[in-house]
């Protein structure tokens, strides 16, 4: 009964009391529009594995050509780095060798400061592991300028010094020129006082061995003041000459503990420093193991700021030379994070960008933020090979929107989002001048359209223009 109900109705009959029809007979709109998600499903895909590189890239890494993850700066050989041309994690600053520096141009591990060849120094310039200071050759110091291990204060040139100035091994005081001295100034071993000339004394100003007593109070000449070993001092305990304050060993120093010469300040193991603790020469500031420095921390030379150990720099913890700004591996950048050389910006790693994070070593042809083409505009235009590009993510020629992918060598000229070919418009279309959504072949409009020369949706066939066709 129900079979002659429905055996005029075309296309049904077949369904009840008759054969089953072929399952290509089928073309209800239900599996068209099923046939159109699939084909959606399939170009969306393809989109997002063309950028998952760049994506990753954007979410670990702020910078350019960074080997690791969670990186700010560029050229970083590790994980967690802030700063450029590191090898090594945790590193802040740039061009450290080992992890946990804070600083520039180190080699070690844990060392605040620049220039250091070492663990954990804190200071400049040091050449050993566990200092406190600038410019120290050996290990477990607390000062600038020694030259040896264990030495408490700068200038010392021994071991287990606690002084400064001290020529000698397990020295206790400053100005002593010899070993197992307790005192200021003597010149001698195994003395206890000030100003004695010789050995096993105990006393002051004393001239002999194994003398008990006090004898002149300034064992040079030409002092002003008490214990003074050397000539022309005004002060005390001073083992130089010309010096102007306490305990300095070197010459023509205004100061305290000053083992170099011609310092203005406190435990200078370098000359001509006016400051505290540098180890180089005629530097301006705090702990400098460079020369001509104004600032701190500085290991290169003629650099104003801090933890710089380049040379000519203008700014903070520059590896390179002639940087404007912070954190340049490069030279002669204005900037932050810059890898490479002559540019304006950030995180450059090419040269004479203006730019932020382009890596293209060519002059002004990218702007924006992380392109590795030329003459991008936008973000993350990744492709090495591309150009002209204007938006975000798009790896190709040509191409204007989001995550569009081209071919290497044509334009693309893609506009939208997710489009893969050439000359589409609209969302995640996979052909050729295609208009509209998710489209699969080519000269179609519309909107899940799989064949070619559609117009309208749901179509896979040729030439169709409608729905479900």
């Amino acid at each position: 009964m129900v079979s002659g109900v429905l055996s005029g109705v075309p296309g049904v009959s077949g369904l009840v009391g008759g054969a089953a029809p072929a399952a290509a007979a089928v073309t209800t709109p239900l599996a068209s529009a099923q046939l159109g998600i699939q084909a959606l499903g399939s170009s969306a895909a393809a989109a997002p594995a063309a950028v998952s590189q760049e994506l990753s890239d954007l979410i670990f890494n702020l910078g350019i050509g960074n080997v690791g993850t969670f990186n700010l700066g560029s050229g970083n050989l590790g994980n967690t780095n802030l700063g450029s041309g590191n090898v090594g994690n945790q590193n802040v600053g740039s061009g450290n060798y080992g992890s946990g520096n804070w600083g520039g141009g180190n080699t070690g591990t844990g060392n605040t400061g620049s220039g250091n060849a070492g663990d954990y120094n804190f200071g400049s310039g040091n050449f050993g592991s566990g200092n406190l200071g600038s410019g120290n050759i050996g290990s477990l110091n607390l000062g600038s300028g020694n030259f040896g291990t264990l030495n408490l204060f700068g200038g010392n040139n021994g071991d287990l010094g606690l002084g400064s100035g001290n020529t000698g091994d397990v020295n206790v005081g400053s100005g002593n020129n010899g070993g197992g001295n307790i005192g200021f100034g003597n010149l001698g071993d195994n003395n206890i006082g000030f100003g004695n000339k010789g050995s096993g004394n105990i006393g002051f100003g004393l001239t002999g061995d194994g003398q008990f007593g006090i004898g002149g109070f300034n064992s040079g000449t030409g002092n002003i003041g008490l214990f003074n070993s050397g000539n022309n001092n005004i002060g005390f305990f001073n083992s130089g000459d010309n010096n102007f304050g306490w305990c300095n060993s070197g010459s023509g120093n205004t100061g305290f503990g000053n083992a170099g010469n011609f310092n203005t300040g406190f435990w200078n193991a370098g000359s001509s420093n006016t400051g505290f603790g540098s180890a180089g020469d005629g530097n301006f500031g705090l702990f400098n193991a460079g020369n001509h420095n104004s600032g701190s921390f500085n290991v290169g030379t003629e650099s104003t700021g801090f933890g710089n150990s380049g040379a000519g720099n203008t700014g903070f913890m520059n590896a390179g030379n002639s940087n404007t700004g912070s954190f340049n591996g490069g030279n002669v950048n204005t900037g932050f994070f810059n890898g490479g050389n002559t540019n304006t910006g950030a995180f450059n790693g090419g040269d004479l960008n203006t730019a932020i994070g382009s890596s293209v070593s060519q002059s002004g042809l990218n702007s924006g933020f992380g392109n590795l083409g030329s003459g991008n505009s936008g973000f993350y235009n990744s492709d090495p090979n591309g150009s002209a590009n204007s938006g975000f993510f798009n790896t190709g020629i040509g191409n204007s929107g989001v995550s569009n992918a081209g071919p290497a060598l044509v334009p693309g000229y893609n506009s939208g989002f997710g489009n893969i070919g050439t000359n589409n418009a609209g969302f995640v279309n996979s052909g050729n001048r295609l208009a509209g959504i998710s489209n699969s072949g080519d000269d179609s409009s519309g909107f899940l359209n799989s064949g070619d020369q559609n117009s309208g949706g749901f179509n896979s066939g040729t030439g169709l223009s409608g729905f479900f066709r």
